[in-house]
């Protein structure tokens, strides 16, 4: 009976060891000179070896250093309801690497009880789309808007271009504010300490919105006519916006945007599909053009850091590399037709670009110069990516 017992605890240990070893290893390498947090790592559901009976949101990763479990969130890229990609978001040190590990039936992590990162259609503020995580917040416009303008009545807006919520506070105000201001009980343009929507828009570009560039003018586009959200969790909110086919000079231009929020970031992600140019553009509002403009070739991004009202207020566009094409800082005696543009190459019908803001007045960023020093970094990691090795 002994001898048994000892085959047995012997079999259980080699199985379990033969088990931790199937468990694969993610290797994360950071080449940069400079600590790498908020950035999102995502691991194609083809890594972990699953079957048909295992689901993507089973498995966790965990620090081999720590042992402790990192927060990741499956997402569905390809809308088909089967989650395809996991999220998570590794804190690595300057010119370092960690390992972390593969676990089959992680342990539930528990997180706040509302999203971090979320995004939604408004219908009873007209037919908003907005957007927000624990920095900053966007809302763009929908049919409905439009037609309301189109129609003459009160309360429309006609705009492609993207709005700036400036809040104050970490935790979500999306829901807060439109209800607050739906319900007669307050507005989102009045600051009662978590910030406000003090940001004019009109038709300018705001933050990242697109054009295409004929001859000496900008075209552009009307509001989105339909929308999907595709992911709302604690490290990303995913969404497609899809508009009318619109006319640039006579040619006509096929656009539809994806666009997504990461945790701890200010900038929002852009994976524009255009058919009709090999090049178009992303403004930014001069607004009373009495802001800084800087255009960094070398980082690939453009920024204005503005007076606003009591505060002060930086936009940026930052673009990849590949497909940075120049810039132009567009004056005109327009209403809301002066926009600080960057040019984008089109590849394969598609460009990639990063828009957002910093707030003086929630502390993230005091002056113009750490918000550049912020922008620098930003360019260097989308340029540089983490490399990750399996093992």
């Amino acid at each position: 009976m002994r001898n048994y017992l000892l085959i047995l605890i012997a079999s259980i240990f080699i199985t379990c060891s033969h088990k931790e070893q199937k468990n694969k290893i993610i290797v994360i390498k950071n080449i940069l000179n400079i600590d790498r947090s908020f950035e999102t790592v995502e691991l194609a559901k083809e890594l972990f070896g699953m079957n048909g009976q295992k689901k993507l949101e089973l498995y966790g990763i965990r620090d081999m250093d720590s042992k402790e479990f990192l927060v990741t969130q499956p997402i569905d890229n390809d809308g088909d309801g089967i989650y395809d990609v996991l999220l998570f978001q590794p804190k690595i040190l300057k010119r370092s690497e960690k390992k972390f590990e593969i676990v089959l039936n992680a342990p539930t992590l528990e997180k706040d009880s509302v999203m971090s990162c979320y995004s939604r259609f408004v219908p009873e503020r007209t037919d908003d789309y907005a957007w927000e995580n624990n920095r900053v917040a966007f809302r763009t416009y929908g049919p409905m808007a439009q037609k309301m303008v189109e129609e003459g009545i009160s309360g429309g807006t006609l705009s492609s271009g993207i709005d700036a919520w400036l809040k104050k506070v970490e935790y979500p105000i999306i829901n807060k504010w439109y209800e607050k201001t739906t319900t007669g009980k307050g507005s989102y343009h009045k600051d009662t300490g978590e910030g406000l929507d003090n940001f004019h828009v009109g038709n300018s570009r705001g933050v990242g919105g697109t054009a295409v560039k004929v001859d000496s003018i900008y075209f552009f586009s009307k509001n989105f006519i339909s929308w999907k959200t595709m992911s709302n969790g604690p490290i990303r909110t995913s969404f497609t916006l899809e508009y009318n086919n619109w006319s640039a000079g006579g040619t006509i231009i096929k656009e539809v945007k994806n666009i997504s929020l990461d945790f701890g970031s200010n900038l929002s992600r852009y994976e524009v599909l255009i058919e009709g140019k090999n090049q178009i553009s992303a403004g930014l509002t001069l607004h009373e053009n009495d802001g800084v403009v800087n255009a960094n070739a070398a980082n690939g991004y453009i920024s204005y850091w503005q007076p606003h009202e009591n505060s002060e207020l930086g936009m940026a566009i930052v673009v990849p590399q590949e497909y940075y094409n120049g810039h132009e800082k567009y004056e005109t005696p327009e209403l809301d037709l002066s926009n600080l543009f960057v040019y984008l190459k089109v590849m394969n019908n598609k460009v990639i670009y990063y828009a957002g803001f910093g707030w003086k007045e929630n502390g993230q960023f005091k002056t113009n110069k750490e918000w550049e020093n912020y922008l620098e970094q930003f360019s260097k990691k989308i340029n540089n990516p983490l490399i990750i090795e399996i093992r």
